[in-house]
């Protein structure tokens, strides 16, 4: 074999080398998805993100022709499922519907995953603003009033969240700090367990996601009172912001996110996060998003890989104001 044909045979299987692991690649893609794919969500059904969770994917079932299933596995604050997805077989075919809870480490002494290296960020769904709601027992119509009655009796008042370093538990932790209250936290698995514990009268206050409020506010079963972001909410155009109605400064947004397991193949992901922007502006998929209360975002995995990276220095300072140490 002569010089020539040898650098010819090498540049051959070069190229044989390369294209045909990027044809495998293509080829998964387009077979993708064959079979179900599960939804992890580490709150209990009816909450706020186990509601985005099953929003969005009905419409990915609607698009692929194959189920998109939602898998509820509720505690450790969202964390079990969390390490459930991280472990999980990277094939695109298990992912986590996660909340503002996970971009939150600096709350947990020991985690078994690492957000910046055990997850792709598929896309930022819904931005969901808290809405601080009262027993209607309590007699209290505002946040002036509701300030006004924990000053007055510190500690005799109780608030739940969805578990302890929750968004909803590191919202009332911000108001408390900001205001000079003290009231007993009650933690709850998931937003929803929380509202029952309102509604039921072993709380007296809390934050909750808007969609999982709206029925019993609806109902009169519980008073809405403040937003946690800086504008009014769609779905309660009549209820002020925190900001406005008494704590002035007071934010606290929450948000409802896709990540899958590290390792995912490149074309698989492309082809969710394609999917998954153009199902966030379809009509009927962000009207019915917005009456619930959520805020429809859908974006690329590099957006919402910069959103979470600003996220999780901003909770760590409210978690050290708050004191609140790791657990």
């Amino acid at each position: 074999m002569t010089r020539g044909q040898l650098g010819a045979c090498i540049a051959a299987t070069i190229t044989c080398s390369t294209i045909v692991p990027f044809a495998a690649a293509q080829d998964g893609a387009s077979k993708f998805p064959s079979k179900s794919v599960r939804i992890v969500v580490g709150f209990g059904a009816g909450g706020g993100t186990d509601l985005a969770a099953r929003a969005i994917g009905q419409k990915l079932t609607d698009t692929f022709g194959t189920s998109f299933i939602v898998d509820n596995r509720p505690g450790a604050s969202g964390n079990l499922a969390g390490d459930i997805v991280a472990k999980a077989n990277p094939d695109g075919y298990t992912m986590l519907m996660a909340n503002s809870t996970i971009a939150i480490p600096s709350l947990s002494a020991k985690l078994p995953f690492e957000i910046r290296k055990d997850f792709i960020p598929l896309s930022l769904v819904a931005l969901g603003p808290s809405v601080l709601v009262v027993h209607p027992s309590i007699a209290v119509n505002d946040v002036k009033g509701l300030i006004a009655l924990a000053k007055s009796k510190p500690k005799s008042l109780s608030f739940g969240s969805g578990g302890v370093g929750n968004v909803t538990h590191l919202a009332m932790e911000l108001l408390m700090s900001s205001a000079g209250l003290q009231m007993v936290h009650i933690p709850y698995k998931g937003g929803a367990p929380s509202v029952v514990g309102l509604v039921t009268g072993e709380v007296q206050t809390l934050f909750t996601s808007i969609p999982t409020a709206l029925p019993q506010i609806n109902a009169g079963k519980m008073r809405a009172i403040g937003v946690s972001i800086s504008k009014r909410n769609v779905a309660l155009p009549n209820v002020p912001t925190i900001a406005e109605a008494g704590v002035p400064g007071y934010y606290a947004a929450s948000w409802y996110g896709l990540l899958l397991p590290a390792g995912v193949p490149k074309p698989v992901v492309e082809s969710l996060s394609k999917e998954i922007v153009t199902a966030m502006k379809v009509p009927s998929i962000r009207d019915g998003m917005l009456k619930q209360g959520f805020e429809p975002v859908g974006d690329t995995p590099a957006e919402f890989k910069k959103f979470i990276g600003e996220e999780i220095p901003r909770w760590e300072k409210v978690v050290k104001n708050a004191g609140i140490k790791p657990e």
